[in-house]
């Protein structure tokens, strides 16, 4: 019914939309409390997905396979919407199965595949891996979870990526915020997230308000174009993450180092404290990605008298692999501070995962007794 709409008529409804005009809402993944609909503007929408296409490399004729859900700022934009302003082939994929997936890009010569780690870790533990021609992959584009150093080394030597990149990003800055550049060393893509983008400002802020020197930890704050317009019906929580002074406040724990490069520690709300040390997973969960038998692995803090809380690792091993609890705790002990053990080990077959691909860990921890 396009066809009906004459060329003077189109013009004239497009001349009506403005840079600022809302353009679309997201939802937060609703992991940390209740979903709000996050409002983005054309001009912002836009912008930031040109900035990181630019960034990543993404190129005309890629053939892009968008396994996340149109509703998450991933698929949506960084799979659909930069496909259309890239001139990029646009390959939807229903549901996430590592098997199918491998089949998709051996018969439809993928190239590039953006999403969570838990996509590509799917992808490596499939025991078939090898018999998948996977060499039309060129660039793996990751983030929004713990990104292991190893995992960055497999996506390139058993799944034959080129390139691959990582970055960090929250829906309410459209899905973007830091990113790496194609061309940036490996061990820069394996243990940063990057650098802000043009226009774009990254600060770390203390408790106290003032923003902290490079290479000390705290709160990752956000200012620029690309933070969102506010939450849909909802001025108390906007005014709560974004500041007076246009800083949104991400929840997120991270630092500067001495290149510049954002490194994340982990959300505020993830952490606990042992025995007075504070314990962030998503480091001990780097770490123990690095034991030969572990394939996916999620930290959580539970109750312990003596304390306060230790951490308990759940754990997907490897196809053709083996390893106990004691075999993980021994090893953690020789490769990490004793605080930051883990105390308990439940070895998996699966972990629960959102349609995003990320591991809903407040579930894991609703399965621990209150009294552990």
């Amino acid at each position: 019914s396009g066809d009906s709409i004459s060329d003077a008529e189109l013009a004239a409804r497009e001349a009506t939309v403005g840079p600022d005009d809302l353009c679309d809402m997201l939802f937060t993944s609703g992991t940390t409390g209740y979903p709000k609909g996050v409002m983005y503007g054309h001009q912002q929408c836009l912008q930031a997905i040109d900035a990181w296409a630019t960034r990543v490399g993404i190129r005309e004729h890629d053939r892009i396979l968008v396994i996340p859900p149109f509703f998450h700022a991933f698929g949506y934009r960084s799979g659909a919407i930069v496909s259309l302003m890239r001139g990029a082939v646009l390959m939807p994929h229903l549901t996430y199965d590592a098997g199918e997936i491998l089949k998709r890009v051996a018969e439809e010569k993928i190239s590039v595949i953006p999403g969570p780690p838990a996509i590509f870790q799917g992808m490596l533990q499939h025991p078939d891996l090898a018999k998948f021609d996977t060499s039309s992959l060129r660039l793996g584009v990751t983030g929004g979870a713990v990104v292991p150093s190893i995992l960055i080394r497999r996506m390139r030597e058993e799944l034959g990526f080129a390139g691959v990149v990582n970055g960090y990003g929250l829906t309410e800055c459209g899905g973007y915020g830091t990113m790496c550049l194609a061309s940036d060393p490996d061990e820069v893509i394996a243990n940063t997230a990057g650098k802000a983008a043009p226009g774009v400002e990254v600060r770390i802020m203390g408790d106290d308000g003032h923003f902290l020197p490079d290479g000390k930890p705290g709160e990752v704050v956000i200012r620029g174009y690309i933070v969102m317009k506010g939450y849909f019906n909802d001025p108390k929580s906007t005014a709560k993450t974004i500041d007076p002074e246009g800083w949104l406040h991400t929840g997120d724990i991270g630092y500067f180092d001495s290149d510049g490069n954002l490194r994340i520690e982990d959300r505020l709300k993830d952490m606990y404290i042992t025995g007075g040390f504070n314990c962030y997973p998503a480091e001990i969960e780097r770490i123990l990605s690095q034991h030969p038998a572990i394939g996916i692995v999620a930290v959580i803090g539970v109750a312990d008298e003596r304390l306060g809380e230790v951490g308990k690792a759940y754990v997907v091993l490897r196809p053709g692999t083996s390893a106990t609890e004691k075999d993980i705790i021994d090893w953690s002990r020789a490769n990490m501070a004793n605080y930051k053990c883990p105390r308990s080990v439940e070895i998996r077959p699966s972990l629960p995962t959102s349609p995003q691909g990320k591991v809903l860990k407040n579930i894991l921890r609703e399965e621990v007794p209150q009294d552990a």
